[in-house]
Formats: C-alpha cells, structure tokens, sequence
C-alpha cells in the first residue's frame, strides 16, 4: 500500500516575522514541517507496520527551501520524498490540484493524510479539494485511525471535545488532529538516514494541471496589535485581591 502525506513548508511560530511590500513576509527565517502535519506522518509510520510492504511518501508544494520539510518528514519516518517545485504562492485550489496530480503521476494511493490545517494560512481547505478532485471520503481532525485494506474507521473530534466515529471506504483522504498521536520526532541516526533517502522534484509547470474555476490571493497583510490599557489599582492587599476579581468576574468574564 502507498501512503501519501501532504506536509506543507510553514514559517516558525516563534520567529519575528516582518511584512514585506504589504502581502509577503520576509522569508529570512526559519522554515520547518507544519505541526499538524508531524501526526499525519506519525501516524503513517504507524500504519506503514500493519502492511507488508507499504510506502510512505511525502508530498510537499513549494520552492526549493521546502526539502528541508521533506527531510524532516523522511527522519520521522517516510521512504520517499516528492517535491513540487514552485515560486508561486499558491491557494487552496492550486495546491490541491498540484498534489493530485503529482500523486497521480507517482503512483496508487491506499490512503492520503494531512495535517488538519497549516499554521500559516489556516484555510483548512486543502485536504477536502484533494477528496474532491480523487472523489474520495473525507475527514478531519482526526483522533484515532484504524485501516484494513478496503475500509478506514475514523474517530474524529468536533467542537466542545464531542467526538464522532465514521467508516471510509478507501482510498480516502484523513487530516490529522492533535489528538491522533505524539509524534516520535526523529534521532540523530534518524536524520543522517534520511539525508540518503530519494527526493524527486517536479516543477509545478510540468504537471498537467486544470485551471480551477476561482481563486484567492492576498489582499493585504497586517500585523496583530493587541489595545492593551494598563490601570494601576492602589490599596490594601484585601481591596486589590477583591478589585482584580471583579475585573475577572465582570469584564474578563473568565469567573463565574
């Protein structure tokens, strides 16, 4: 069975980051594997273990920089890599259509994982497009996986920590939640493997790729500014305790 995991080239959350001319960022900081994106590999390696002879392959769309991700994706435990190759940003839309067919292109998915959303953009979008351009079962945020080889059971999280079980035929596509795993970051003996492992890169212009009917794009970036209004609240211990409790209570709304 071939495993196929999306994994996307995000910038680090804890990096400074700089707008530039309004609607890009200034990319001289760190790059790593999107998060959510770690559990769909986790537990593609975990999956890899219940067939014989199955393949993990990951699959990023991005620039050239965006092998970095890859590697980190094989150190975690895929075989392969497989880089599509742009400058472009590119939207949901896009990027479902450039992994379709560079999946399609490379081989026979048994099931497709992602991550439930990227923390950069946060569309959430993707994973649904590529089960729409295969015209396969979709579900995300997903808690616990279970495959055979013509079905998937799905257990996977809604609002308020509700949780729902759903069976997919497969191929199917699952987008993994926090919840699915703790993902087994790489050794150092894990790290110099994957260094070794194949990466085949595509341009995204060489994929035969349908324009799709819309699209989105970037209008303007502005960065987040929190209004803060400092008080000085002055008296006994006692009154302050007692004032810093109504402001919770009253205003915070964070106690009842």
């Amino acid at each position: 069975m071939q495993i196929y995991v999306c994994v996307k080239h995000v910038p680090d959350s804890a990096a400074n980051i700089t707008i530039v001319d309004n609607t890009s960022i200034d990319e001289k900081i760190a790059f790593l594997l999107n998060p959510y994106d770690e559990h769909a590999v986790t537990e593609a390696a975990a999956l890899k273990k219940q067939f014989a002879g199955a393949e993990i392959i990951a699959v990023c769309l991005g620039k050239s920089d965006a092998e970095k991700t890859i590697r980190s994706a094989m150190a975690m435990g895929a075989d392969r890599g497989l880089l599509i190759e742009t400058g472009e940003v590119t939207d949901s839309m896009s990027t479902a259509r450039a992994l379709k067919a560079a999946i399609e292109q490379d081989g026979s998915p048994g099931i497709i994982l992602t991550g439930k959303e990227s923390i950069d953009a946060e569309g959430m979008q993707t994973m649904f497009r590529i089960g729409a351009l295969f015209d396969f079962p979709v579900v995300t945020n997903a808690i616990a996986v279970t495959v055979e080889h013509d079905r998937a059971v799905v257990t996977y999280e809604l609002a308020g920590g509700r949780t729902r079980t759903c069976e997919l035929a497969t191929p199917c596509v699952v987008a993994a939640g926090r919840g699915l795993n703790t993902p087994a970051y790489p050794t150092f003996p894990d790290v110099v493997k994957a260094r070794k492992k194949p990466i085949q890169v595509v341009a995204l212009s060489d994929l035969a790729i349908d324009t799709p009917p819309g699209s989105a794009y970037v209008v303007e970036l502005e960065p987040l500014v929190q209004a803060r209004a400092p008080r000085q609240i002055s008296g006994t211990p006692r009154e302050i305790a007692a004032r810093i409790a109504t402001i919770l209570k009253e205003e915070a709304k964070v106690l009842k």
